[in-house]
């Protein structure tokens, strides 16, 4: 009997403890501060659960070849939604009715609520012609489906952004980015077509030739001049392995120097990227597709043991340059594994090798699953503390705008990732009529300036971005007035299409969509 006790009081003594100190500090401070306690529980075994299924579910609907006739069936059913909202007398503008928690943004869209919600389920893969070097996809296809089909068959996208969870839909009617974007420009100018349903329910393909002013209006409108249903993007061969070269940088004019010379090379450097660890060290990596390795320098990076690749790429600052060859599904998914350094906020041990080789399995936790967990009021003070931005600059003021994010932030590391931007008609384009070369700097994590404060800093940093004449991605939060959004983006060709396409009564304006007062 003493010993039943003596178990009895080892087990329940901890249990207690562990109540009371809950019921003391608060399940909004649990949340906040002790995150990976529900991610390590709860959110990484349901994100194995719904990846398995997931991936299922696409593999046997594109063997059995189902998806096209699928598509034209739903395509019918989205135009039968958009013509019972006339019928119904257009009360209240349309959106699609995707949660706001299912999207990559870090906030949760809360005009959905107030806004016609039309039901657009399309989540497939239509079709890969190699022969015309082109695939069809719905929106709703994910950038982990995408490597997960075209790889195995020796393709790929000249522009694939890293994170698995981002979608077709998402990169187009936002924006995506890739290492490649230097030589192809954004993901949108990759794309050959789009197919989009309009305010009157008529499907209408637009492309540089067909309907060419919708084709370049379309990109960065967040579903405010139709309601995306299928794209035509351009695929290119691809190789096995990403010959990665890693050159450190340990003064600021070396970092910036280095980055504009491998950015400006005429040939080579498939890939280009910059970390920021400081002010001043800062580690470049240039990358080319090859089909031959080195044996004894191949990383398997993606694998679920290995450290996270940032904090492999910092090892650069210390032990020199150095090559590696690294597979090339697990190039392109080299950030997923940390969502780039997020995690570290999240699980702090999470780059442990013990947790690495235990856990590391069932990491990252799903994005959509932390936001559907977090609380209004955890919300809230994530919001006050935490930084996600990504700021478009010309790589003529990467300088100035470097200084500026270490001014107002003090975070880091800071993402360099170069891209071209043509000079066409549209949301985003220079401000010359010459293409010019522009670059995002990403900041994501705590900043660590004295003085930070969420709403004040972050409107400093876009106005200095409106200055040189740069753009905010946009599923970010955004503190802009009306009018200063209206300087950023050129409102022209778009303006005219809403009142062509009759989109006012439809469709919010893209402003109305993202500022601040939209989103929770």
């Amino acid at each position: 009997m003493a010993a039943f006790e003596v178990w009895l009081a080892a087990i329940c003594t901890p249990l207690l403890s562990l109540i009371i100190w809950m019921r003391i500090k608060g399940l909004e401070y649990i949340l906040i501060n002790y995150r990976w306690i529900l991610s390590c529980f709860v959110l990484m075994p349901l994100t194995v659960l719904y990846n398995v299924v997931f991936f299922v579910r696409n593999w046997i609907i594109f063997k059995l070849n189902s998806a096209p006739k699928l598509h034209d069936r739903r395509v019918a059913d989205i135009q039968k939604q958009v013509k019972q909202w006339k019928e119904d007398g257009c009360k209240q503008p349309m959106c699609t009715s995707r949660p706001g928690w299912q999207t990559i943004s870090p906030r949760v869209g809360l005009y959905k609520k107030t806004m016609r919600n039309i039901h657009v389920n399309l989540v497939d893969i239509l079709e890969v012609d190699t022969k015309r070097r082109v695939m069809r996809v719905e929106p709703l296809v994910s950038m982990g489906q995408i490597t997960a089909m075209l790889n195995p068959l020796g393709w790929t996208l000249p522009v694939l952004p890293e994170l698995d969870d981002l979608t077709v839909g998402g990169l187009i009617m936002g924006v995506g980015i890739e290492t490649s974007s230097h030589k192809y420009g954004l993901f949108q100018h990759t794309c050959l077509s789009y197919e989009l349903v309009l305010a009157d329910g008529s499907l209408v393909k637009c492309s540089k030739d067909e309907n060419p002013d919708l084709f370049y209006t379309a990109p960065w409108s967040y579903g405010t001049l139709g309601l995306l249903v299928a794209a035509e993007i351009q695929i290119i061969p691809a190789k096995k392995y990403v010959k990665v070269d890693y050159r450190p940088a340990h003064t600021f004019e070396d970092a910036i120097n280095t980055f504009k010379e491998e950015v400006n090379k005429k040939a080579d450097n498939e890939f280009v990227e910059g970390l920021m660890y400081s002010d001043k060290e800062c580690v470049i990596m240039t990358a080319n597709q090859t089909d031959h390795a080195d044996s004894n320098k191949i990383n398997a990076i993606g694998n679920y043991w290995k450290p996270w690749f940032f904090k492999h790429a910092e090892t650069c600052l210390k032990r020199g340059a150095f090559t590696e060859y690294i597979p090339l599904r697990h190039y392109y998914h080299r950030h997923t594994r940390s969502i780039f350094w997020e995690l570290q906020d999240i699980i702090p041990f999470g780059n442990n090798p013990i947790f690495r080789y235990l856990f590391g399995w069932m990491v990252p936790p799903k994005v959509s699953l932390m936001k559907l967990t977090q609380t209004k009021t955890a919300r809230r003070m994530y919001e006050q503390r935490h930084v996600i931005q990504d700021m478009l600059v010309p790589m003529a003021d990467l300088s100035s705008a470097l200084k500026c994010f270490d001014k107002e932030l003090k975070l880091y590391p800071l993402w360099l990732c170069p891209f071209f931007l043509p000079s066409q008609p549209g949301l985003v384009h220079p401000d010359s009529d010459q293409d010019e070369m522009y670059v995002d700097l990403g900041a994501y994590g705590t900043p660590h300036r004295e003085g930070f404060h969420f709403r004040e800093t972050t409107r400093r940093v876009e106005e200095f971005v409106r200055s040189v004449h740069g753009f905010q991605m946009l599923y970010a939060d955004s503190y802009m007035t009306r009018e200063e959004f209206r300087q950023m983006f050129d409102h022209s060709l778009y303006d005219k299409l809403r009142e062509e396409f009759k989109c006012k009564k439809a469709f919010p304006e893209i402003y109305d969509k993202i500022c601040k007062a939209a989103r929770l």
